[in-house]
């Protein structure tokens, strides 16, 4: 499974890339030194949460801001990791102590590989609650909003496709493809 964040990026109501970061942030840049009072909206499709990039200095500068740190061979990774209280019962203490690679990366993989095989249900469940943080951003004050949010979390797919017919056609574009990728996962 790759875990490479993807985003969407609307400015007004049309989508004006989309895709990794290293594809979006040249787009946005430009965009930008095109016209600096353009209000630019970037949100990260996996979560539906708003991102908010610093486009300032050259695109290479920009870039580099943003690329990810270097791969390490050995020892805890510097940047990315949260530490955090974990409670489990003492035999899984002990299964955890017996891994090879360490407790923090057995729990990673074990993590990675539920993330990997997650149920469909859940699946979508996940896919439905980012597309409602970005519904509520892009189209909270368009007609039919509550209704299209009700549909969307009923799994009725072709009622949403009703609800959001009038709404603009990249919003909408965006918000029917989600809301079918939901429902596939849940079929699956």
């Amino acid at each position: 499974m790759d875990t490479t964040p993807t985003f969407v990026a609307f400015v007004g109501a049309r989508r004006v890339a989309a895709g990794p970061l290293g594809e979006i942030l040249p787009a946005l840049k430009a965009r930008l030194d095109s016209d600096p009072s353009e209000l630019q909206l970037v949100f990260e499709v996996e979560t539906g949460k708003r991102r908010d990039f610093d486009l300032r200095g050259s695109l290479d500068v920009v870039m580099a801001r943003y690329e990810p740190p270097p791969a390490q061979a050995r020892g805890r990774p510097k940047l990315g990791v949260t530490s955090r209280e974990v409670t489990l019962l003492p035999r899984h203490w002990e299964w955890l102590d017996a891994q090879p690679s360490g407790a923090s990366a057995a729990l990673r993989r074990l993590v990675e590989a539920a993330i990997k095989h997650e149920p469909g249900k859940e699946r979508a469940r996940r896919i439905r609650s980012a597309l409602s943080g970005f519904l509520s951003a892009m189209a909270g004050n368009r007609p039919n909003y509550e209704e299209a949010c009700r549909a969307l979390f009923a799994g009725e797919t072709a009622r949403l496709a009703d609800l959001v017919a009038r709404w603009p056609k990249d919003i909408r574009e965006y918000v029917l493809a989600q809301a079918q990728s939901a429902a596939s996962a849940e079929r699956a």
